[in-house]
């Protein structure tokens, strides 16, 4: 959803003419930020609303109200499902059988969760088992958040989701445990030093974890709502509510077999053009040449869903006119934000690491970080309630990769150490 709104601004600013560009969602608004829905849209007190959220006030730009595509000719085709794509005929098939023909083609698929019922979880299917991923699925669980008042909730997952539904719950008064199978939280970022910190953080705001386990099953009552939570472990939890969040899958389906994949994505250049003309992929299904590691990766965070969609644009614009533009050249970014705690991170999570600062989820100010280290250079940097001159040196830092001899002195320096590159 935020691909198709910054692509949108960038056909505006490239001159699009009305009736040159088209936007079809299978929702019913107007492109959004798709991180509220985990955060501010379900705060019990000044909650996010739209139009408030509209894209592009994510990235500090204007947003873009429907009148906004109204005003520059662009079609809004809403409520729209393509249940097939035809790449050789360059048609695309609603569910309501209704046939489109383009001239280029922006795939802005995105992913859909993974739910538990593919694993064949028994009972998975029960009512308030929630998992967030549009906002018709916030607005359900904002209804029984208001339902279940003051009850208990389970999340299912210990990722983004799982930390950022954690907090929610807890701050609209749910009782809160999370559940997941890894030694420690956010395992695919997070080194076991800066996860004890989150566990701790959590613990002491009386969300229970816990962790080494997984959902096996889930009780319903009478009406075929979920009252228990069982785990392979033997214990059973008492939930109002679940949200899982045990992440998520390209959606790439419509495409197979008519076009080139790679790592579980849509083959694409540094243009974001895929191995079939006149189609681009962006966002979490591109695959795409990360030009600062050499190598190919997909990505999956708002923040390349909004670049890549712009690169894409300026891709077509100068193709149609026989310009050439320079190769997509992201720095990897994730952030998060729940309570009042605020991390970011830069760069790439491999080599040694070293944590540096105030982890001490009991302080009142806690601030910290770690570095990556790999063949003697920085090459990853995470901080915890950074300035923005922090944040903004530890990306510098991340792009420029220096190198360092002595890790113990880069754990004395901490967040020096970027400031003074």
């Amino acid at each position: 959803m935020c691909s198709q709104g910054y692509a949108a601004r960038e056909f505006a600013k490239q001159g699009v003419k009305p009736g040159e560009l088209a936007i079809i969602s299978k929702e019913a608004v107007a492109p959004y930020e798709r991180p509220a829905l985990s955060k501010a849209y379900l705060f019990p007190e000044g909650a996010a609303r739209l139009p408030g959220f509209h894209v592009c006030v994510g990235s500090g730009g204007e947003r873009l109200l429907p009148e906004w595509y109204t005003e520059k000719g662009i079609e809004l085709i809403f409520s729209t499902e393509i249940v097939k794509a035809d790449l050789a005929c360059k048609t695309l098939t609603s569910a309501a059988g209704a046939t489109f023909k383009y001239e280029i083609l922006i795939i802005a698929t995105g992913s859909t969760v993974i739910r538990l019922a593919d694993f064949g979880v028994q009972g998975a299917d029960a009512k308030n088992i929630f998992y967030l991923r549009e906002i018709e699925d916030a607005d359900k669980l904002i209804e029984v958040i208001k339902a279940k008042k003051d009850g208990k909730a389970v999340i299912v997952g210990g990722g983004y989701i799982g930390l950022e539904l954690g907090a929610v719950m807890k701050i609209n008064n749910f009782d809160v445990t999370m559940v997941y199978p890894e030694p420690w939280c956010m395992p695919r970022l997070f080194t076991s030093g800066l996860a004890a910190f989150y566990e701790g953080y959590y613990d002491k705001k009386g969300i229970k974890i816990v962790k080494g386990t997984v959902a096996v099953g889930f009780d319903s009552d009478a009406n075929g709502e979920v009252k228990a939570v069982k785990l392979k472990d033997g214990r059973v939890l008492d939930a109002d509510i679940v949200v899982v969040g045990v992440g998520g899958r390209p959606l790439t389906t419509l495409f197979k077999g008519q076009i080139e994949e790679e790592k579980g994505g849509i083959k694409t250049d540094g243009f974001f053009k895929t191995s079939v003309t006149d189609v681009y992929a962006v966002g979490d299904v591109a695959t795409f040449p990360m030009k600062l590691y050499n190598e190919m990766r997909r990505v999956e965070h708002v923040d390349h869903a909004r670049k890549s969609a712009e690169q894409a644009v300026k891709a077509i614009k100068a193709n149609e006119e026989g310009k050439s533009i320079s190769e997509y050249d992201y720095l990897p970014y994730f952030y998060s934000r729940s309570f009042d705690l605020s991390w970011q991170f830069y760069g790439d999570n491999v080599g040694d690491t070293v944590l540096f600062g105030d982890n001490d989820p009991a302080s009142p100010n806690p601030k910290f970080g770690s570095y990556w280290i790999k063949d003697g250079k920085v090459v990853g940097a995470f901080l915890e309630n950074g300035t923005p001159e922090e944040n903004k040196a530890i990306a510098k830092l991340a792009r420029l990769q220096p190198p360092v001899e002595n890790l113990d002195q880069l754990t004395k320096e901490g967040i020096t150490f970027a400031c003074n590159i």
